[in-house]
């Protein structure tokens, strides 16, 4: 991917076929069973593998996290004609997937989410929209959340709707500082008929479904900064060793090498609290979910520090976008705002410390 970072984010390519190979090598779906085409490999797994591709595209890696995210949602809530259904053609990228959590009005409020589905019959009419949505109207598999009962998170359930079902439409392409490898649109429902065999779960179950998910996409989405972050290190230690200042090179700097040295560190301190939190939410352990929340606001946090430290190592030179740093600073910025705002993730310590 590396090679045509750059390229990627300049014309807004969504490349399909350098997923599709990275599909071949099973990262469709990394954390899904082997039984529907998944890899079957742990939490940990994937947060190293992510960390690693997020140095050839942290954009492009960003989106296959959240299509692994919902290859995953599909995979566990559904049932055996679900799984068998959707799975085998995610995980080889034959098709692509989207997750639609997020409204116009309920971004970290999300329970409070208004797109409702109406049961008539074997099938739900949906009504309502969805912003900001990865992949929009380029993929082809939208996981829905979706109100089918009174207000909060118990009114809530989770439908799988497949491109082209009548009633289904998008908005337009965003124009986005980063992430620009991959397409953002609102995801529009005007009385979509989809069959009740496409919901995941019972219904009322589509909340808890969404938050599971969401565990692994913070885990998922901290990777795509490390990777980041370390390619950013590794940008700038080149830099000082080739740049020279007062006739020498920037690397014989004290105060360059000391903040070189303190970025090398937060990188490490970061990767070892997303790991820690991927093994927690592997084994399943009670404080996983705030473990996964610890590590998604400190590992985003810190990663876009280090990527804009970097940049200002780079001094004139890292504002041009022939140096990829630059586009690192711009990609991971949006990794402090989704899957849930680092604000929210301070909320869900906090409450978790005070409730004890």
């Amino acid at each position: 991917m590396a090679p045509y970072m750059a390229e990627w984010d300049e014309k807004e390519i969504f490349p399909v076929e350098t997923m599709r190979k990275a599909a071949q090598l099973g990262f469709g779906g990394i954390y899904v069973k082997p039984d529907v085409g998944g890899s079957g490999l742990s939490r940990l797994d994937t947060s190293i593998i992510f960390e690693a591709l997020s140095t050839g595209c942290t954009s492009t890696t960003a989106y296959m996290s959240i299509h692994n995210m919902c290859v995953w949602m599909i995979d566990t809530f559904g049932n055996e004609e679900q799984r068998r259904r959707f799975c085998p053609l995610l995980c080889s990228m034959e098709k692509f997937a989207s997750y639609c959590l997020t409204e116009p009005g309920s971004g970290s409020d999300a329970a409070s989410l208004l797109t409702s589905a109406q049961r008539k019959g074997d099938t739900y009419i949906l009504n309502g929209s969805k912003a900001f949505i990865s992949g929009g109207g380029d993929t082809d598999v939208y996981v829905v959340m979706c109100r089918t009962g009174g207000p909060g998170p118990k009114g809530i359930s989770c439908l799988v709707l497949e491109k082209g079902m009548p009633g289904l439409s998008f908005g337009k392409k965003e124009k986005k500082v980063g992430w620009n490898s991959q397409p953002t649109r609102a995801v529009i429902f005007e009385d979509c008929v989809v069959p009740v065999d496409n919901r995941l779960g019972a219904e009322g179950q589509g909340f808890s479904i969404a938050m599971q998910g969401l565990n692994g996409g913070r885990i998922n989405i901290a990777s795509c900064s490390l990777g980041a972050a370390h390619a950013s290190v590794l940008l700038a230690q080149e830099h000082l060793s080739v740049r020279k200042q007062f006739g020498e090179p920037l690397a014989n700097n004290q105060y360059l090498q000391f903040g070189l040295a303190e970025m090398a560190t937060r990188l490490l301190a970061a990767r070892l609290m997303v790991r820690n939190a991927a093994r927690a939410l592997q084994e399943g352990r009670r404080d996983a979910a705030v473990l996964c929340s610890m590590a998604k606001l400190f590992a985003t946090d810190e990663c876009f520090g280090i990527c804009n430290q970097a940049l200002q190592m780079h001094g004139g030179y890292g504002y041009l976008k022939d140096y990829a740093v630059q586009q690192f600073v711009r990609d991971i910025r949006v990794h402090q705002i989704l899957e849930g705002t680092n604000e929210v993730m301070r909320m869900i310590v906090a409450r978790n410390l005070l409730q004890g």
